[in-house]
């Protein structure tokens, strides 16, 4: 018999679910009401027609290769948990992109609670797997709802608070949910019913504002940017309303494909601290290790079309998978040394004195159990990679020299920059950093020639070549030539194609990668693509604007490598500490219209955010 205190508990859950649900059905007409209002402000039925923006041009260039994406994908899969459960659990699940294999018949188990990275080469299928999860192309419960993060929000007249506090077709769908769990007494569904009250306690009208500018502001939008309508924000800041809207909402689960691709570093600190607390589930892909470390509590591996499952952060993955592979070495050499000696056993003894006869089948028979049982197979590490930037050559200091330089984009907008002083030479190792809307890839772009200043000068040595990477580059690429043809049409003095099959190799580019036309290759590859060009112009000056975006942590390790290799000068803005520790000499931080140099290394400067973002939050609870 239950216990007096279970019976009262069971009672008191009883009366919370009974008052929730005539909450929810009073208020549900009032909400299609406010719903369906909101559909007539939105459409688009009278607006008249114009022609497209290049940022639209560009958006809808993105939407098309989706589709084609979508369409060139298959992939099979049954469930294997309770149709009730929290967690996904995928038997027998493959995944095959343009008719290559990316998994083959592996369990996909994300629980309840966890927050997973999903690391891998690129392009061994990160990316599509998320879109399998967010697409639905697989049995996922229709109680688990899904937000996967893939794009900016369009470019609309409703504010960037509005744009978060939109929430009602999510509340609407979680009402129905809540309704139809509140009939079962399943102990499952008892349990996920308490999960729904409490998210629609959070999305509740008298809290939605406050806690959307929160996120908002954590995400580097003050007060009055929340008030901008979108389409009056670039396509990475609308980017940074997608995921506010996702933060906002805390999905069951939430599929985030390498978030901080366009935050700065304050707002790459706020989100770790902000994610390592989601209490659903949580797939990331992330090239960044201290991300990675800060946020998940499991990572699953992606390699040769298997899921492999570790728990703990990155740097216990990284402990583990050494250690498993040790062991795999010592095995595999035992075996081999073991395969070995029998075979030369029989050999010598196979057709020898009865007894050696009968020694020798002995040993045949255990070597062929040892095959048939499966032999471990021999380690091999993941592909490395050797970036290279071709030596320049020596020029004449200075190299660019920054005069008196002050800058604005408009008499209408305020200064970003006020009278400069700096010099830039071949040994020059930088990185910028500072907050949001400081101006770090203002000054990239006054550097390159992108931008003039509005008053001062800009002297550069008339030898100068600069190469000026950015993190839209690869989406300007020629989707339906190969890496090969591409290459081979911006170097015409390259006559050879075995030549250049040599040159694009070194980025990590091989075989039918080559050939294939570019659509049919990941983010991280056509990156590659990206490097090699800009690295085959010989240039003396790297301006590399977040060049870690869509690539893996090896090709970023390559890429460090080659930049402290390679005989120019580097000025560089990047969210992605490791690679600043890594080849910057010097941090010089862009606030308050002017650059001012760091006094102390880039770990330092996370703990000063840290610190802010800790007193900050103190302040607001005051």
């Amino acid at each position: 018999m239950p216990s007096d205190a279970k019976k009262r508990e069971a009672q008191r859950k009883k009366e919370a679910r009974n008052k929730k649900i005539a909450q929810i059905s009073s208020s549900k007409k009032a909400m299609a009401n406010g719903s369906s209002s909101s559909a007539t402000v939105n459409g688009n039925a009278n607006e008249p027609t114009r022609e497209m923006t290049e940022e639209e041009k560009l958006c809808a260039k993105l939407e098309e290769e989706a589709r084609i994406s979508a369409e060139a994908r298959s992939c099979t899969g049954s469930l294997a948990v309770h149709p009730r459960s929290r967690d996904v659990k995928i038997a027998n699940f493959s995944i095959t992109f343009f008719g290559s294999e990316l998994l083959q018949d592996t369990m996909l188990e994300l629980n309840c609670g966890r927050r997973y990275g999903l690391i891998g080469l690129n392009g061994c299928g990160k990316s599509s797997l998320l879109a399998v999860l967010g697409n639905r192309e697989v049995p996922i419960p229709e109680h688990i709802d899904i937000f996967h993060l893939t794009r900016e929000i369009p470019a609309s007249s409703k504010t960037a608070l509005q744009c978060v506090m939109e929430v009602d077709e999510e509340r609407i769908k979680l009402e129905k949910l809540a309704e139809e769990l509140a009939m079962s007494e399943d102990d499952d569904a008892q349990e996920q019913l308490l999960d729904i009250y409490e998210r629609l306690d959070d999305m509740a009208a008298d809290q939605a504002e406050a806690k959307a500018a929160r996120i908002l502001h954590g995400l580097g939008f003050d007060k009055s940017m929340q008030q901008k309508q979108a389409k009056d924000f670039s396509g990475g800041w609308r980017m940074r309303i997608a995921l506010a809207r996702a933060l906002f909402v805390k999905p069951h689960l939430l599929l985030l494909d390498e978030p901080t691709n366009h935050l700065d570093l304050d707002a790459c600190v706020w989100l770790e601290e902000e994610l390592k607390t989601y209490k659903r589930i949580l797939v990331l892909i992330s090239h960044s290790q201290d991300f990675l470390n800060g946020v998940c509590t499991n990572i699953i591996h992606m390699t040769k079309k298997r899921l492999k499952y570790y728990t703990g952060n990155y740097e216990a993955f990284v402990r583990t998978h050494m250690e498993l592979l040790e062991n795999q070495m010592k095995q595999y050499n035992w075996e081999q040394d073991q395969i070995a000696h029998m075979k030369n056993y029989i050999a010598r003894f196979g057709h020898g004195s009865a007894k050696l006869a009968r020694q020798a089948q002995s040993k045949e028979k255990t070597l062929a159990k040892m095959v048939a049982q499966g032999l471990t197979e021999k380690v091999s590490d993941d592909k490395t990679l050797n970036f290279y930037f071709p030596s320049c050559g020596k020029i004449p200091p200075p190299v660019i020299m920054v005069q008196n330089v002050s800058f604005r984009y408009s008499d209408a907008t305020p200064w970003i920059y006020k009278n400069l002083e700096f010099g830039i030479d071949l040994d020059t190792r930088l990185a910028l950093v500072g907050p949001n809307g400081a101006g770090k890839s203002t000054l990239l772009k006054l550097l390159y020639g992108d931008l003039v200043p509005t008053s001062g000068m800009i002297r550069k040595n008339s030898h100068l070549r600069i190469a000026r990477y950015h993190q839209h580059l690869h989406e300007l690429l020629d989707l339906d030539a190969s890496p090969l043809e591409y290459m081979m049409r911006a170097f015409p003095d390259v006559k050879e194609k075995e030549e250049m099959r040599k040159i694009i190799g070194r980025y990590g580019l091989t075989g039918r990668q080559q050939v294939c036309p570019i659509r049919q290759l990941s983010d991280g590859q056509r990156c590659r693509v990206v490097f090699a060009w800009l690295a085959w112009q010989v240039p003396h000056l790297l301006l590399l604007d977040e060049p870690t975006n869509h690539l893996d942590m090896e090709t970023i390790d390559a890429l460090a490598d080659a930049i402290n290799d390679f005989d120019g000068g580097m000025v560089l803005v990047s969210h992605d500490f490791r690679l600043i520790n890594q080849v910057a000499e010097e941090i010089w931080v862009c606030e308050n219209e002017t650059v001012t140099k760091w006094n102390g290394n880039i770990l330092d400067y996370k703990d000063h955010l840290k610190s802010k973002i800790t007193n900050d939050n103190a302040q607001k609870k005051k």
